[in-house]
């Protein structure tokens, strides 16, 4: 081949919007179109996060982030004895039908687009949506967001699993076959890389780890008998953008082009939606500090542009105060404030890949892309993500990288302003956002009431339907919208999982 036929070459392969998409997955990225701007909220019960919502969509978001709370995230409905002490905590309380309409009084689910940070009872909160959405009338067709549904991380890094990885595996594979049949414009999974990095991985192994579990994903959606180019295009992702400015930019850029070549090489996708990775990015919660917390501000316009520069589609900035507490309204201002500082004053969304071409980028991102390759590699040796999993292979590197990073903050080797360097020594710490301490009592009041005046035979016979399924290895999805429809609760549904699959034990 001709030298000029090689150049030729190069130059199609690093336009933007085409195959391996390392310059971004649209021709003209954000000249065309910002990402969306979400930020992650959720706090106490339905009504309580619905206010917060309209407050941020008056301000300018434009698209919605939820987060759950413990017991929800875990399969727990508010007035289980296990539930006490963390109803509405963490995120939102949700239990009920009736919680989900609070929760979504006056989103137009047409219009607006709903992600939701869930994972083990995923299935369970999209079901809580959709019917909702059918009680309106809306069609299902116009609905988009996403579930996260990516229950294989949380072995490696986060730790709110039910049941084992196997089942956990069946049923986010469910919802993956469930969205492509009837949610067409809906996001099954967001694979998810943020929390392997918050519990301290490395660039490299939150895109090896990240890119592992969602070829696990894809093969068993295959061999469910799935044609890889009939789903793979609504796969999403979810990472972290960190402190190291230009790592993080290659750190996207060679996850981007690492995955559409993994997609060909393995799966032969041929459509070049399916090798698209697109991902939705959020800033360090790890890296705010409690100490001086108006730092955080500097931090997260830091890590938001690296996200930016990086091609994210969708992007949450963290609110000052977070090490603090839950985020109060003038530090979520701020964070939604500093995304439209980037997006409508820097001009950086005016070029397509801003800082590609340079040196120090493209060594780093090559650099990532190789040895996330070799990690990958190390991983397939095992027999894939969940046999990796079950070694202890991913969570003994992470925790290898947490510790060597704390060792060099406290030897002054890694620089944390306020913390081991600059400190204030009459600094006084900031007043907290409080959750009403009633919160809880009313919360699991509402839960009891529900469940009295719901029709019971109706409920029952659709939680013995969910048994039978689940036993019988059919696909969940469809039977568990019945049950919220027929007024069972998210724990119940949880409990008759629980009853089938039995649950995880890490001590095993």
């Amino acid at each position: 081949m001709a030298r000029s036929d090689l150049v030729r070459r190069r130059e199609a392969l690093d336009r933007p919007g085409e195959p391996p998409f390392l310059r971004g997955i649209h021709p003209l990225m954000y000249r065309s179109r910002l990402w969306t701007m979400r930020q992650y909220a959720g706090f106490g019960d339905a009504s309580a996060s619905n206010r917060r919502y309209h407050y941020l969509l008056a301000l300018g978001q434009t698209g919605l982030s939820v987060a759950f709370d413990l017991p929800t995230q875990m399969g727990y409905d508010a007035d289980h004895p296990r539930a006490q002490g963390e109803v509405g905590r963490s995120g939102v309380a949700i239990s009920t039908i009736e919680d989900m309409e609070r929760l979504l009084q006056g989103i137009p689910l047409d219009r607006v687009s709903l992600s939701m940070t869930i994972n083990a009872t995923a299935m369970i909160l999209l079901a809580l949506v959709i019917a909702v959405a059918d009680r309106r009338g809306t069609p299902r067709a116009k609905l988009s967001g996403t579930v996260q549904n990516d229950v294989l991380k949380e072995y490696i890094a986060r730790g709110t699993y039910i049941y084992p990885p196997a089942a956990s595996l069946k049923i986010a594979t469910d919802v993956i076959e469930f969205c492509a049949e009837e949610v067409p414009s809906w996001n099954p999974i967001s694979v998810s890389g943020y929390h392997i990095r918050e519990a301290g991985s490395t660039a490299v192994q939150e895109v090896a780890f990240t890119l592992a579990n969602a070829l696990e994903y894809v093969r068993a959606a295959v061999e469910r008998g799935l044609p890889v180019d009939r789903f793979a295009p609504r796969l999403s992702f979810f990472f972290n953008a960190h402190n190291d400015l230009l790592e993080e930019v290659a750190k996207f850029r060679a996850a981007r082009r690492l995955w559409a070549r993994l997609m060909e090489e393995r799966f032969h996708a041929r459509d070049p939606q399916s090798l698209k990775l697109r991902f939705h990015a959020q800033t360090a919660g790890s890296t705010l500090t409690a100490q001086q917390p108006h730092n955080n501000i500097a931090r997260v316009a830091v890590q938001a542009l690296a996200a930016v520069l990086g091609g994210c589609q969708s992007l949450h900035t963290n609110s000052f105060d977070e090490a603090l507490s839950l985020p109060s309204e003038e530090a979520a201002t701020v964070a939604l404030r500093t995304q439209q500082i980037i997006a409508y004053e820097s001009d950086v969304p005016m070029t397509v890949d801003p800082v590609g071409g340079a040196t120090a980028l493209e060594d780093r991102t090559d650099r990532i892309e190789a040895e996330a390759r070799g990690l990958i590699e190390t991983i397939d040796s095992l027999g894939g993500a969940v046999r990796a999993i079950e070694s202890g292979l991913q969570t003994r590197a992470i925790e290898q990288a947490a510790y060597d990073h704390q060792v060099g903050v406290e030897r002054g080797e890694r620089v944390i302003v306020g913390v081991n360097r600059f400190v204030d020594p009459d600094e006084e710490v900031a007043p907290a956002f409080a959750i009403d301490p009633e919160l809880e009592a009313a919360q699991t009041a509402r839960v009891r009431s529900f469940r009295a005046s719901r029709d019971d035979p109706q409920a029952r016979h659709a939680l013995q339907r969910v048994e039978e399924t689940a036993r019988r290895e059919m696909n969940l999805a469809p039977f568990v919208v019945d049950a919220v429809k027929a007024g069972a609760t998210l724990g119940e549904i949880s409990d008759t999982l629980r009853r089938v699959y039995g649950i995880h034990d890490s001590n095993a």
